[in-house]
């Protein structure tokens, strides 16, 4: 942890040598001791710690001083610092103007020069200050800030960038902390300008892109190398199945990921159903095992977006949002799906401020004691509405279909029924949405009965299922109506020949029709959509993609 400050201010050089010399000698193992002749640089100074996030424990000033008085001095900058404790350097004719300043500023304690012996005169009155100062005063954050509002959706958007990519960020609502509030303000000049990002260094990224986060915060946003024996694009669990079994098998790797590591398995509140791990584990944590898995066998991970693919042979070329390019003899696409978005009038106007795809985990903490709903029945929604009921108030489950039973595994409904603040509405959907700035209601219909209503609701968690992320690939990879891609037998054949298929050996199981393109986890036409499945996927591809290494 960084070391908290003691600055000292003194127009006479001679008397703010001394001071700083006794000060530092008795003081520099537990404090940062700075010193200036100017109260001016002095305040400028005490300006650029509060946006570094740095403590101030102690300000010392001497009072007469030709820029300003010591009094106006040390009153603006506790302004900035107000816990720090005070001292004001007086002649023994100034000391009806300290006395004063104790009700005027909260001046601590007026010291008369000079001080010396400072074993006697100045070292009592400062440890009793530094002591008091530590025993009350909270240590700021070490590290990265995100200031934003509960109201703000883009706020909620770094705030899951950050979680999801395993970045430690302190969240403030400047909501409910006027001081941070100012902060804002004066940094951005719009309080509307939301989120800010502070870092450790001093510096901020207002209303930040994740591709500026990431460079910032030290993801890897561009790759080490030109060329790789494997790329693979998408890092949930069958990219990162992948990964760790081509690196640690001796190919240069590359993992590609435009969000974050775990894909929609990240986003997971619990998965209890996963070989090995008898208590469940959360998506987060599970990713950020593999994470560390993967970089451990020395397979690199790249947080940038790809927005094309063109062929080479024997090379294939992978075209980054950053312009730049990557190329590879093989990739395997594990780039999963991502949500489909509801279509319900007006519902894109709450996104974040009460309308959620996802479970949303960063989210608990802001709707505990109240109402929500989850909509969806398969075993996401599950998994997320017993992770809320923790924290809200109420869980009211949206189902289409008859029962839970139809989509979700009997495991959790079981559990969903034995949780008291869980109530299951079956046979109903979500027609539209009401409130101002944020989520206050929704109305729902008994597609039964043809039956409409209203209710109230802090939030509504969306579990609708999701669409594969092939749209780069549309051009020449074989895929479904739906876009999950055709491997190995599935591939579609015209007059018993796969469509641009040229070699004289069968596609191996989770190859496409483009020799040493595979494809493996749920991304792939007919995979089995949960966790383990996409696992043994992604770690099958890569004796696949050895096989077809042999080839080049």
């Amino acid at each position: 942890m960084k070391l908290p400050f003691i600055i000292i201010v003194d127009d006479d050089e001679h008397v703010l040598r001394a001071i700083q010399r006794d000060v530092r000698n008795e003081y520099r193992e537990m404090y940062r001791v700075t010193a200036t002749d100017s109260a001016r640089e002095a305040i400028e100074l005490v300006k650029e710690l509060k946006l570094k996030n740095e403590a101030v424990a102690l300000f010392i000033s001497d009072q007469r001083m030709p820029e300003m008085d010591g009094v106006t001095f040390l009153g603006v900058v506790k302004e900035i610092f107000p816990d720090a404790k005070s001292i004001l350097l007086t002649a023994y004719s100034d000391i009806e103007v300290a006395i004063k300043a104790i009700n005027d500023i909260k001046l601590d304690y007026y010291l008369l020069k000079p001080w010396n012996p400072p074993e006697e005169k100045l070292y009592p009155a400062l440890n009793e200050m530094l002591y008091d100062w530590a025993e009350n005063v909270r240590m700021p954050y070490d590290g990265i800030r995100l200031l934003g509002s509960r109201w703000s959706s883009q706020s909620y958007a770094v705030k899951e960038f950050l979680s999801r990519n395993l970045i430690p960020y302190q969240w403030v609502d400047i909501d409910t902390d006027e001081e941070m509030k100012q902060l804002v303000i004066s940094t951005t000049g719009d309080i509307n300008k939301l989120p800010v990002v502070f870092f450790p260094d001093g510096t901020n990224l207002v209303m930040p892109s994740n591709s500026k986060i990431a460079e910032k915060a030290g993801l890897h946003t561009s790759a080490k190398l030109p060329f790789y024996d494997l790329i693979i694009v998408g890092a949930g669990p069958a990219g990162l199945a992948a990964a760790v079994y081509a690196a640690s098998e001796g190919l240069k790797t590359l993992v590609v990921e435009q969000n974050a590591p775990g894909g929609q398995a990240g986003t997971s509140s619990r998965i209890e159903n996963y070989l090995g791990f008898p208590s469940g584990i959360s998506g987060t944590e599970l990713a950020g095992r593999a994470v560390a898995q993967v970089k451990r066998f020395g397979a690199e991970i790249l947080n940038e977006e790809i927005v094309s693919m063109r062929l080479e042979e024997p090379y294939k070329i992978l075209k980054l949002c950053s312009g730049t390019e990557v190329s590879s003899y093989a990739v395997v696409f594990t780039s999963g799906v991502s949500v489909r978005m509801l279509e319900t009038p007006g519902i894109e106007q709450f996104l974040g401020t009460g309308v959620y795809y996802g479970a949303a985990m960063t989210e608990a903490a802001t709707y505990k004691e109240h109402d929500v709903c989850i909509l969806g029945g398969a075993n996401s929604a599950g998994q997320g509405a017993l992770f809320f009921a923790r924290y809200a108030r109420t869980v009211t489950m949206i189902v289409r279909a008859k029962s839970l039973s139809k989509a979700m595994s009997n495991y959790l409904v079981e559990r969903i029924n034995s949780t008291s603040n869980i109530k299951v509405l079956s046979e109903t959907e979500m027609c539209a949405v009401q409130g101002s700035g944020r989520l206050t209601g929704i109305t729902l219909k008994n597609v039964a009965d043809g039956s409409v209503y209203n209710m109230d609701t802090s939030a509504i968690f969306i579990f609708i299922g999701a669409a594969p992320r092939t749209d780069i690939l549309k051009e020449f990879i074989e895929t479904d109506e739906k876009g999950y891609i055709f491997t190995g037998p599935d591939l579609p054949k015209v007059n018993n020949k796969i469509k641009g298929w040229e070699l004289d050996r069968d596609p191996f199981i989770l190859e496409t029709n483009i020799p040493g393109v595979f494809a493996a986890g749920d991304v792939r036409a007919g995979s089995g959509k949960r966790v383990a499945a996409a696992v043994g996927e992604g770690s099958a591809a890569i004796s696949m993609v050895h096989k077809y290494l042999e080839t080049v």
